[in-house]
């Protein structure tokens, strides 16, 4: 048992340096011996079995229970670790943990298209597993608006703060949405981005949520500003009649399904007036198509999926809808969460005392692993924009760079006129 479960530790870490404690006691190394020097102990004999049956899901799961530990360095440095490692890995057949490894995530990515379609019934109990959270804990590490998706950072050392009311000016730019124009918000969130369009854009903007909690505080927060608001409803969008001069879908593709795709994509040529201009933000594969980490799907989102280009294009151009515009974040989501996962850390105690230890192993390892997927694993986020004519949106991207310097102005006299009051 002790060679094998060495050999399997051997195949998976082929570079840096982690030390492996076995439940009887037994210390071995693997890697090349560059690096920090990590550490961790698997504390009885059955989870190291199930370890090696199917890392990617029980690592995390061990890991909750306490039945692995993170001795030497951090938990996202060991995260990291083998994020890095699988990348770096011979893509050809490769023995040991890694081998076992990718024949798994051949499988389920082979799987993927079977899985159940999402819908309204389904996405409404998805979404509540996660979001419906007591809001305490979002506010413990989200910045002050709640934004709970890719910040964009515009500049090293920038703060989350600065970086997500930029992605919420860069966004607000790409859509060129004037004063009076109508917007639909799907997966509206906190209402952040909502009430952003709404206040500085001058657009009438509805915002659509499955989630009670954040339908909740959206409400609240658009009361207390008043007329500027958007307006909120807890509503499926595919249940939404009308047309719009704008939609924008931030964070929320990611649940769509890929059964999916091809309708939504339909719904929303169909919610878009014939000049009108969208744009969906999602989380992407840049490697290409791949299946959900399986105790991502499990514990954190149920029913999600990130899509790669080759699974949203096709599902696009059946919809009437053109590509005018596509831009790739690339390292943005990986500082957003690691500024959530410092954050976290820091008020780990409340979050404990909110739930319990297990959640916060929980919620620190998805922070943790999030950061290191998009460092990593190619995960990136895709700004899609999208119309129904060609001339929807000015002809060069220079109009984006011209409105976010409107919307700094905006902003500015916004914040001289709250301090005058």
């Amino acid at each position: 048992m002790d060679k094998i479960f060495g050999a399997f530790f051997a195949g998976l870490i082929k570079f840096g340096t982690l030390d492996v404690v076995a439940a009887n006691g037994r210390r071995f190394t693997v890697g090349d011996g560059s690096g920090k020097k990590l550490a961790v102990r698997f504390n009885d004999r059955n989870a190291q079995i199930l370890f090696m049956i199917d890392p990617e899901l029980r690592f995390g799961e061990l890991f909750m229970d306490g039945r692995v530990e993170v001795i030497e360095g951090s938990l996202y440095d060991v995260v990291a670790l083998a994020s890095e490692n699988l990348m770096r890995a011979d893509p050809g057949p490769s023995p040991g943990g890694f081998g076992w490894v990718r024949l798994l995530q051949e499988a389920r990515a082979a799987l993927r298209r079977l899985a159940r379609a999402n819908d309204a019934l389904r996405a409404r109990r998805n979404v509540a597993h996660h979001y419906d959270l007591d809001v305490r804990v979002y506010e413990l590490f989200l910045d002050g608006d709640m934004q709970y998706s890719c910040a964009y950072f515009e500049s090293d050392g920038e703060s989350l703060e600065d970086a997500q009311l930029a992605k919420k000016r860069h966004i607000a730019a790409k859509l060129v949405a004037g004063p009076g124009a109508s917007v639909l918000d799907i997966g509206s969130g906190f209402g952040g981005l909502a009430n952003y369009l709404a206040r500085f854009c001058g657009a009438s903007v509805t915002g659509l949520t499955l989630s009670k909690a954040q339908f909740e505080v959206s409400r609240r927060r658009a009361a207390a500003l008043g007329p500027l608001a958007a307006d909120f409803r807890m509503l499926d969008y595919r249940e939404v009649e009308g047309r719009f001069d704008r939609v924008v879908s931030v964070g929320m593709f990611e649940h769509v399904g890929i059964a999916n795709y091809d309708a939504y994509f339909r719904k929303i040529a169909q919610l878009l007036n014939e000049d009108g201009v969208a744009l969906v933000h999602t989380i992407g594969r840049a490697p290409g198509p791949a299946a959900t980490n399986p105790w991502i799907g499990k514990y954190i989102f149920p029913g999600g999926y990130i899509p790669s280009l080759s699974e949203i294009l096709p599902a696009i151009e059946q919809s009437s809808l053109v590509v005018t515009d596509l831009e790739v974040l690339r390292l943005h989501y990986a500082e957003t969460l690691k500024a959530w996962r410092e954050r976290f850390l820091a008020r780990r105690e409340q979050a404990k005392a909110i739930y319990d230890e297990r959640f916060c192993r929980m919620w620190e390892l998805y922070l943790a692993g999030s950061e290191a997927a998009f460092r990593y694993e190619g995960l990136v986020v895709f700004q899609v924009q999208l119309a129904k004519r060609l001339d929807a949106v000015p002809l060069t991207r220079d109009y984006i760079t011209r409105a976010e310097a409107d919307l700094r102005r905006r902003e500015a006299a916004s914040t001289l006129s709250e301090a005058g009051e």
